[in-house]
C-alpha cells in the first residue's frame, strides 16, 4: 500500500460509474472495489487509473503487474 488517502472517494466514484455503465449492482460493486484497490497504489488524493485498468483487474488479471 502506497497511500490510503482517497480510497473511499475512489470506491464511491467507482460505484457511481459502475451503476451508470454496468447492468447489475454486483458489477458496479466489483468495479468500485477494484478502483479503490488500485487507488492504494498511487500517492496523493486523486485516483489516476483509467476505467480500462480497473476492468483489467475485474477480469481477474491480478498478476501484480499494472498496465500503465
Amino acid at each position: 500500500m502506497v497511500d490510503r488517502i482517497g480510497g473511499g472517494d475512489s470506491f464511491i466514484s467507482g460505484f457511481i460509474y459502475g451503476q451508470l455503465t454496468y447492468s447489475t449492482v454486483t458489477e458496479a460493486l466489483t468495479f468500485a472495489t477494484a478502483a479503490s484497490a488500485l487507488k492504494h497504489t498511487i500517492s496523493g488524493d486523486i485516483n489516476l487509473v483509467t476505467a480500462a485498468e480497473v476492468e483489467h483487474i475485474m477480469a481477474g488479471n491480478t498478476t501484480g503487474r499494472l498496465l500503465r
